[in-house]
């Protein structure tokens, strides 16, 4: 899907260009379901837009009796997923916010999840969402061969979804979260298992971006020279492959993949290739998302910055 022209402001919100999904989170911001169950429903065979319609409904959803009534009232699958989504949402912020009712969220969720997962057992996200919750109890089964820091974590969990679903992006993207520093993990053990996921995906994947996402995770303004490591050759190189073989199959998505295009472009631009990231840019329209810009500061003036070093119009013109 082609994204719209940038028309001199930015669109954050996570629905993007799937109009469906943004004309449902209206409908359950108004507590009503019937349009999120036949959003989702028709995604029983499409696990990525699944996965990303399910996830930014809770969103909207979590503040809610909305999955409550509709589970009670209409138990299909599309229900037991919401609720298991809202769920895992409920228990991490607890548990972040370290809520004394964290514990006995985190066990609703896990039922929920079950129970997701009972109801529609080829389907990876109640599984995804589960994953999710692994680094609350930092899972410690061993890695597989060919890990340098062999790190051990979520595994046999993360097998089975991709038992499912190999190249199951959310997957890999919340397995990988399990090794960053700030949920207990270590910087070498994120680039470690970055690369080995990355590699195993074929090179027009969005999972070849995986090595950016530890990047960034990493940054340190405090280090010396922070700023210039994606001027190194292997980052730089590994920003340019993507964008040579990952970019020209965007236009083939459902929906505009904002955050993976953000942190392709920010790589690109980091690495003073701005004739590639400006490509990239284009290729993301008016939308934007918090990451990966929100880890050097004011989300919207650290992507204003970028956008202008490849010449391109921002909010105001400023």
């Amino acid at each position: 899907m082609a994204a719209e022209l940038f028309e001199g402001h930015y669109v954050w919100h996570p629905a993007a260009d799937d109009r469906v999904l943004a004309s449902v989170c209206v409908d359950v911001r108004a507590g009503r379901y019937r349009y999120a169950y036949e959003a989702l429903a028709e995604t029983r065979s499409d696990f990525g837009l699944r996965a990303h319609r399910s996830l930014v409904l809770a969103s909207e959803a979590a503040g809610t009796d909305l999955v409550e009534r509709w589970l009670a009232e209409e138990p299909t699958p599309e229900s037991a997923l919401m609720w298991a989504r809202v769920a895992v949402q409920r228990a991490l912020r607890a548990a972040d916010a370290r809520d004394e009712r964290a514990e006995a969220l985190e066990r609703i969720a896990l039922t929920a999840c079950d129970r997701a997962a009972a109801l529609a057992p080829a389907d990876p996200t109640p599984w995804a969402a589960k994953l999710a919750m692994a680094r609350l109890h930092r899972l410690r089964d061993p890695a597989p061969h060919g890990l340098l820091t062999a790190p051990p974590g979520p595994w046999r969990l993360f097998a089975h979804v991709l038992s499912l679903d190999p190249w199951h992006r959310e997957a890999h993207h919340r397995f990988l979260s399990f090794f960053f520093t700030r949920h207990g993990g270590s910087v070498n053990a994120a680039w470690d298992v970055a690369a080995f996921l990355s590699q195993r995906a074929p090179a027009d994947s969005a999972l070849r971006l995986l090595p950016l996402v530890a990047l960034v995770e990493s940054y340190n303004p405090t280090q010396l020279l922070a700023d210039r490591v994606w001027e190194q050759p292997q980052w730089r190189s590994t920003a340019l492959a993507i964008y040579q073989n990952w970019l020209p199959a965007v236009a083939g998505y459902r929906f505009t993949p904002v955050l993976d295009l953000a942190y392709l472009a920010h790589a690109l631009v980091m690495a003073q290739r701005e004739f590639e990231a400006r490509a990239v840019f284009t290729a993301m329209g008016p939308y934007a998302s918090r990451m990966p810009w929100s880890a050097f500061g004011d989300p919207a003036e650290q992507l204003s910055r970028a956008r202008r070093a490849c010449g391109l119009p921002v909010p105001g013109g400023a």
